[in-house]
């Protein structure tokens, strides 16, 4: 085998070249390690049954009610049972997890969980956790990293396995890396809409190279819409943590409260997302959190270079478009359809998230998924048996040239038919005109999440069809 190719420095990426020290890898990365990964602005923390009145069952229970019940239960059980560990390995690291005055590590509570089970680094957790790994991974003579590397294209041989990886380096001089195992960990796609909180580089690019070399997608449909994104306007939008609301804060529609902060994202987005509709203007009230500047300092000098105190302002927010549940599809091992090709982190599809994620449980599976691929490539042999579908070949569009894609133009087409409601007239007309610009990799990911969202007539989670006509009234429930 020769090198490894681990593309993406995310946390997903950088736990797969620890793990696989001390074998040599190669890490491509189109900045400096960790620039414009999503996991460096999660904000949250990491999700773990650590408290006395916790257990991986229950974490579970929550995980697969908060996935409207189509998570995948192996998965969800399996990434739950490793969590504990996964939060004391990152501890070992040097992570500055909060701790309470006895000394016991402070755990959050946060919407979707039953119990107080988020560990955190103030509000900025996914810097502190990534930031770790990555000074780690900076100490290993086993990783190559090709900073200001931009992967272009995946290859592959006559039998259909990956051979190599294009690259453009920094001066634009086209490279080609020969690998018989890449590892993609390139992130979500959340820029491809209109508002997101994803850095403004994710727009699936992983999705589309995976893709174009036949390897199959699913669930590309399920996105995640946090609905409490600072309503500003600004690209990307600003996050107002889960956190907030775990700690008291309230949300209302013309001064009244109209939701149960605490319920799961998909439920709370679309309760937010119909009183704007409404023409209402919702706020996210935290004037009674104590201490709240000090404890959401990061949440605070958001709000502050957009002029909003965030502890005496009511903040306007509405849903933006925060992860994506579908991506690459994987077995346990992170092993994808095509032989030699691994995904990890949000690109992957592992079925841990169902139909919506619960909070903090990315950055969870983003190490649980890197250290699997690690340890897959590790004990590879000549055998690719990945639990894993064919691939839909209608999905397959080898890349082609072509003009220029507006990207604008893609977003405003995802923005009307793949926002918090959708309808099947608006989806068609969707998927017809991005279909048109497939030869892009931007309008490819934007045509396959349009075409699985209308080969998806049924609300499931997230993914919610208004021309299925469904009661939403769990969505109005008020707290007494």
């Amino acid at each position: 085998m020769n090198k490894p190719v681990i593309i993406g420095s995310g946390l997903a990426g950088l736990t797969a070249a620890w793990a696989l020290s001390p074998a040599d890898c190669v890490l491509v990365t189109p900045g400096t390690l960790t620039d414009n990964a999503a996991s460096m602005w999660a904000q949250g923390g990491i999700a773990a049954a650590l408290a006395d009145d916790d257990t991986p069952e229950l974490h579970a229970a929550d995980t697969v009610r908060a996935g409207a019940f189509v998570g995948d239960t192996r998965t969800i059980r399996r990434i739950t049972e490793a969590a504990t560990d996964v939060v004391g390995l990152l501890a070992e690291l040097g992570v500055p997890f909060d701790h309470t005055a006895d000394g016991r590590l402070d755990l959050a509570l946060e919407g979707g969980h039953s119990r107080s089970r988020v560990a955190h680094a103030g509000d900025s957790s996914g810097a502190a956790i990534t930031r770790t790994m990555a000074a780690a991974v900076r100490g290993l003579p086993s990783v190559q990293a090709l900073e200001r590397h931009t992967a272009r294209r995946l290859l592959t041989d006559s039998d259909g396995a990956i051979c190599g990886v294009e690259v453009l380096d920094a001066s634009g001089a086209v490279l080609v890396l020969e690998t018989d195992a890449v590892v993609l960990a390139t992130g979500g796609m959340g820029a491809l809409w209109p508002c997101t909180t994803n850095p403004a580089t994710a727009l699936g690019q992983g999705v589309a190279m995976a893709a174009r070399v036949g390897a199959r997608t699913d669930d590309l449909h399920l996105v995640q819409f946090h609905p409490t994104a600072l309503d500003v306007p600004a690209f990307p939008n600003p996050l107002l943590t889960e956190a907030l609301r775990g700690a008291g804060a309230i949300l209302t529609a013309d001064g009244e409260r109209f939701v149960h902060e605490l319920q799961p994202r998909d439920v709370v987005a679309a309760a937010v997302w119909e009183q704007l509709r409404a023409g209402r203007q919702v706020r996210l009230d935290c004037r009674e959190i104590s201490s709240v500047v000090t404890r959401f300092a990061a949440v605070a000098e958001l709000c502050g270079a957009h002029g909003f105190d965030l502890a005496s302002d009511l903040l306007p927010v509405r849903p933006a478009l925060h992860y994506a549940m579908g991506g690459v599809t994987v077995d346990a091992q992170a092993r994808t359809s095509v032989p030699g090709l691994w995904a990890v982190g949000e690109v992957s599809r592992t079925g841990l998230h169902g139909a919506n994620r619960l909070a903090s449980n990315s950055l969870l599976e983003a190490v649980v998924t890197g250290r699997a691929a690690a340890d897959s490539i590790r004990g590879a042999d000549t055998r690719w048996t990945p639990r894993v579908l064919p691939v839909d070949p209608a999905t397959v569009v080898p890349p082609s040239a072509g003009a220029a894609v507006d990207l604008g133009e893609v977003r405003t087409i995802l923005g009307a038919s793949c926002g918090v409601l959708r309808d099947g007239e608006s989806l068609e007309g969707a998927v017809d005109r991005l279909a048109e610009l497939r030869h892009d990799d931007a309008g490819y990911v934007a045509w396959l999440v349009a075409r699985s969202a209308l080969l998806h007539p049924h609300t499931v989670g997230a993914h919610r069809r208004i021309d299925e006509q469904l009661e939403t009234a769990a969505a109005q429930e008020v707290p007494a």
